[in-house]
């Protein structure tokens, strides 16, 4: 009998790689995400407009994870940001973009055409929750 230590195993309900993979649950990839970390890309995603049809009407957007809520109470209010920010999948997502994202010249050097330089570290920081956002009382 082989140990239990496969991907796949025991994962053919809520883990299955079919459903990950699906279009429609697409997660923005790592470079996507640094090109909305710049300045000018970062205030117009945290400054969003009211949309009720987004959890928390979109005015709590993690900008690393690129998400606003995962249901429930994460993601809805403050306190929902904080305890985001405190979470697995949070910290995982900042180890993950402390890479610099890859580039046209890295894959050349990687075809042969240069010689190979490591990729660089990127300093990623948890964002900061508003002020304002901060004092509401909570209930």
């Amino acid at each position: 009998m082989s140990p239990r230590n496969g991907r796949r195993t025991g994962a053919h309900r809520a883990h299955s790689l079919a459903r990950q993979l699906k279009t429609k649950r697409r997660r923005r990839d790592l470079d996507e995400i640094h090109g909305d970390l710049r300045p000018e890309n970062a205030a117009r995603l945290l400054r969003q407009e009211p949309d009720p049809d987004l959890p928390g009407c979109a005015q709590f957007y993690c900008l690393h994870c690129a998400c606003v809520g995962r249901g429930g109470v994460e993601g809805l209010t403050a306190p929902g940001m904080k305890e985001h920010f405190r979470s697995k999948v949070h910290k995982k997502r900042l180890k993950q973009l402390r890479e610099a994202p890859y580039t046209q010249e890295e894959a050349e050097r990687a075809a042969g055409m240069g010689s190979y330089i490591p990729p660089k570290k990127v300093e990623v920081q948890t964002q900061p929750l508003d002020e304002a956002i901060e004092a509401e009382p909570s209930s």
